[in-house]
């Protein structure tokens, strides 16, 4: 593929050509002759003059930065991702069902959809045109899986729960297990926890992504709701109950508690969390390591983690930590004996 092929679809100002097609795609520091890379974080640039790429996508700013070949874009990283998708389409799968799945006879499974081994298929579930059940999924009864989506291998999903088209739902992932809600009763001295029944499902919209050995409970009630074109990363928990909105994002490892709501365009960095019951607003962003502990009702960027420091330092800072609070008390009884 040359400069002008690229250019041709994805648009953007194409700035000389390469000397031989280009085949794939690599980072500035090891990306070849015949790939091309891209410049989207100013810490790379000094990286660029000694790049032996065969071509580089920049922004604007860096339209002069370099001789190599260019593709010159206002977003240069979306840029890059659609070109690493030209170099590396989906794997393509046969149609129709392999002989060791099991479909219960009153489910529903488009023709063109590909259905692997092992797969289990419920009574009344609908899997639609051009879906994929890679090997080993179980699919519940009355499961509506959208066009076009796939399921890599060992995914499970809960009865009634239903997923979009064009989605990706990675190996492992749990959707429609019950909410953890239990009611306590011990005031006879010997009672226990009750289970609260979990009678809700999980809806996930359109072009979502869900990573591996994620987890996203049903509701108790109503049903936890997940928007189009979210993208949720490996060994996350999603309560019950929870709506997440359009095109918000969430790293690893982010749990987020029962009954909260996620608003639109939101990003959530790994390791974070969200005590249970709380609103995000649309376009916030929540740093790594953040746990949300009250409603976040204005857009912007917060952060709730000690930074990185020595431990002898972080030692010595926690103690001032600790006694913050007998320090107001001080101060405010100083100030009111005055």
């Amino acid at each position: 593929m040359y400069m002008r092929d690229l250019q041709k679809i994805l648009g953007g100002d194409a700035v000389g050509e390469v000397n031989q097609p280009l085949t794939g795609v690599g980072t500035i520091r090891s990306a070849t002759s015949t790939q091309i890379t891209f410049l989207a974080n100013q810490r790379y640039r000094s990286d660029l003059s000694s790049s032996r790429a065969g071509a580089v996508i920049v922004g604007n700013a860096d339209r002069d930065l370099t001789p190599l070949p260019r593709l010159v874009v206002a977003n240069p990283y979306a840029c890059f991702a659609r070109v690493a998708q030209l170099f590396n389409p989906p794997a393509l799968y046969a149609s129709g069902v392999h002989p060791a799945a099991i479909i219960h006879a009153d489910a529903q499974v488009a023709e063109s959809a590909s259905v692997a081994e092992y797969v289990s298929i419920g009574r009344g579930a609908v899997i639609g045109e051009g879906a994929r059940i890679g090997p080993g999924c179980i699919i519940g009864d009355d499961v509506w899986v959208g066009a076009h989506t796939c399921l890599v291998a060992r995914v499970t999903i809960y009865a009634r729960c239903t997923i979009g088209a064009r989605g990706i739902v990675h190996a492992g992932a749990v959707i429609g297990a019950d909410g953890f809600g239990f009611a306590p009763d011990f005031s006879a001295g010997d009672g226990g926890w009750v289970k609260i029944p979990q009678v809700g499902r999980v809806v996930i919209g359109d072009d979502c992504e869900i990573g591996a050995n994620t987890s996203i409970d049903r509701g108790a009630i109503d049903d936890t709701v997940v928007g189009n074109d979210v993208k949720i990363d490996n060994q996350v928990q999603v309560g019950h109950n929870c709506v997440i909105g359009d095109h918000t994002i969430i790293s690893g490892c982010v749990g987020i508690a029962g009954t909260s709501t996620i608003g639109r365009r939101v990003m959530m960095g790994g390791g974070s969390g969200v005590i249970g019951h709380l609103e995000i607003c649309d376009d916030a962003i929540v740093s790594a390591m953040t746990l949300v502990t009250k409603s976040i009702t204005e857009p912007g960027m917060y952060t709730g983690s000690m930074p990185l420091m020595k431990h002898g330092d972080w030692l010595r800072n926690v103690v001032h930590v600790r006694r913050l609070g007998a320090l107001a008390d001080a101060i405010k009884n100083a100030a009111g004996s005055k």
